[in-house]
């Protein structure tokens, strides 16, 4: 009788202590501290600019905070240094700053419930890469409707993507609207490259390419379900406007590859990714393979 009573009563507590162990384990936290490097920059501009270290000392603060959360902090530390540089009043950057750091929240919050519902494999691409990218994502008008949207209709029958690929389906997304074009047609569109296993760097070339056809789309000299077609027969990004001129009719796009572009580099689709990728190719649709792998625009 006691070893009954014993038992009963401290399974659920072994239980929720279990769970606590598994959540900690799948997503781990880790720190980035601000380099020597980049305090001695900051506290160069600081000085040329005339401000007290009082002033900047906030902003350091924040950044490092924003480390401890997990956060890469590098794309905070360019935006004080470029604040600064550009002259940029120190409660101003702050306001720039805590933006940065609400998109970052937004961004794990979305990727923690996508991980939880299946959707995608912390295992697979880079969690950190797909951190920031998504934030920008959302920095550029992509909503959490619409993230979560890309993440029920772009998996591949029900096969974990990474969050490589949904972070930058999401940022192709953005460029997209950026373009105009309305954001179910571009979430129908970059779902549907998704699904036919388009890397990461693909879907941004995809949306690179759509926003520089901008004008053509909006009047109707080509339609996104003629796109979506197109990548449902088998076309990769490369192949869905040849024929047409490539100077386009939508305006520029930006060329940064660190995560501020319209533009997918092609020398990355052959890393990145975990187990389901497979080298850019589309997915084996009789055999139930695909590949989804990491590239950031």
């Amino acid at each position: 009788m006691g070893w009954w009573w014993f038992d009963n009563m401290m399974r659920p507590t072994m239980n929720i202590l279990v769970s606590l162990v598994l959540c900690l384990t799948a997503a781990p936290v880790f720190a980035e501290s601000l380099s020597n490097q980049d305090r001695a920059e900051i506290d160069r501009l600081r000085a040329v600019q005339g401000h007290a270290v009082e002033a900047v000392n906030p902003l350091l603060e924040q950044v490092t905070r924003a480390g401890e959360k997990g956060f890469p902090i590098e794309s905070l530390a360019n935006k004080v240094k470029e604040g600064l540089a550009k002259g940029v009043e120190p409660k101003r950057i702050d306001a720039v700053l805590r933006q940065m750091v609400t998109h970052f929240d937004s961004a794990k919050e979305l990727l923690q419930e996508s991980t939880a519902k299946g959707v995608t494999d912390r295992g697979q691409g880079n969690s950190h890469r797909a951190l920031e990218s998504l934030a920008e994502a959302i920095s550029r008008g992509a909503t959490a409707d619409e993230v979560r949207e890309l993440a029920r209709t772009g998996q591949h029958q029900g096969q974990k993507m990474s969050e490589d690929t949904l972070a930058m389906g999401a940022k192709s997304l953005a460029v997209m609207k950026e373009a105009h074009i309305p954001p179910k047609d571009g979430v129908a569109v970059v779902a549907e490259g998704m699904r036919h296993g388009f890397r990461p760097a693909e879907l941004a070339d995809l949306a690179r390419d759509m926003k520089r056809h901008g004008q053509d789309f909006r009047e109707g000299r080509i339609t996104t379900q003629s796109i979506q077609d197109k990548i449902s027969r088998g076309d990769r990004s490369d192949q869905l406007f040849s024929g047409r001129d490539h100077s386009g009719s939508g305006g520029g796009d930006r060329t940064d590859r660190s995560g501020g572009s319209d533009r997918g580099g092609r020398d990355d689709r052959s890393g990145g990714g975990g187990g389901n990728d497979s080298g850019g190719g589309r997915p084996d649709h009789g055999g139930g393979g695909g590949g989804h792998g990491g590239r950031d625009h």
